[in-house]
């Protein structure tokens, strides 16, 4: 469930029809031994998402598990995060991607056209958008703000849970939200084949 996104112990639960505290058992000995850590949500701040730490698996890494005729990648503001990870994807995949947020801002934020134009990624100038404007039926939904998938619940098909650059607003945050986006982009773009 992990290796392409994140979920709250709670989600794992109704998934695996688990009990709560044989699972949190499970995952305190996934914690040490060093295969998921723990984020506190951004969002509502009382929840905490699993990740999988980068390659812990990768030699369980199954053949492709997912189609989808396009990736859209969701956060709140579509300012920053949605962007870059759209224009990582397009790189790495031959899927198209999209981008959209919950609550568009006005344009996108400065150090995230700063960031695509020192990491070459070709970022589009578009407006923000709000994603009942560019969802289509066959996306593949990827929240990458915590808030986004708390508003979305299960319309969002993957979670990443990646920190919000723009209240920094410093290079080193935004380079290290495109580092998080690309590994993730990395691990899940093999995995989705195209559909017609």
């Amino acid at each position: 469930m992990l290796l392409a996104g994140d979920a709250s112990p709670s989600e794992l639960a109704a998934l695996l029809a688990m009990p709560s505290n044989l699972l949190a058992h499970h995952l305190r000995v996934l914690e040490q031994a060093g295969v998921i850590t723990r984020r506190r949500s951004e969002g509502d701040r009382r929840r905490t998402y699993l990740q999988l730490i980068p390659a812990t698996l990768d030699s369980l890494a199954a053949p492709p598990v997912r189609t989808a005729r396009r990736v859209l990648f969701v956060c709140t503001a579509n300012s920053a995060r949605s962007h870059l990870a759209a224009a990582l994807w397009r790189r790495a995949s031959t899927v198209p991607a999209v981008s959209a947020g919950t609550h568009p801002a006005a344009r996108i934020d400065p150090g995230a056209i700063a960031a695509a134009r020192r990491h070459r990624l070709p970022l589009p100038r578009l407006r923000p958008r709000h994603i009942s404007d560019v969802q289509d039926d066959g996306d593949l939904v990827v929240t990458v703000c915590d808030l986004a998938r708390e508003e979305l619940g299960h319309q969002a098909a993957v979670h990443w849970s990646v920190p919000d650059p723009v209240p920094a607003g410093d290079p080193v945050s935004f380079d290290a939200a495109v580092a998080e986006l690309s590994h993730r982009v990395e691990r899940l773009a093999p995995r989705l084949d195209p559909t017609s």
